[in-house]
């Protein structure tokens, strides 16, 4: 699935499923909780955090999903073309990084 397949997906799962989008800040309050829960997951997996009951059949893949979920949805509503950004963001990092992270001792 491309990204712009992904959009348009999403896009008519709202609007016949979901009847229609939680406007932007709502959407934007959802973001950073699937993101939280994302994050917690991390911390569980990979840090230092034990698990909880609650925790232990999340799947990561999933938590991804969510929070690339709200984030088309946000970018359907505000007109945001996500394959054009991404390029565009690629060009971005190409000309301000090309060098940066070969030259940093800290990634040796």
């Amino acid at each position: 699935m491309t990204i712009e397949e992904a959009q348009a997906q999403v896009d008519h799962w709202i609007k016949t499923v979901g009847v229609r989008y939680f406007n932007e800040l709502t959407n934007m309050a959802i973001l950073t909780e699937e993101v939280g829960e994302l994050a917690r997951l991390i911390a569980r997996k990979y840090g230092e955090q034990s698990f909880k009951d609650s925790d232990k059949n999340r799947d990561l893949g999933d938590e991804m999903a969510d929070v690339l979920w709200v984030l088309i949805c946000l970018a359907n509503q505000t007109g945001v073309d996500l394959t054009k950004a991404l390029e565009k963001n690629f060009e971005k990092k190409n000309i301000r990084d090309q060098d940066r992270h070969k030259n940093n001792d800290k990634l040796k």
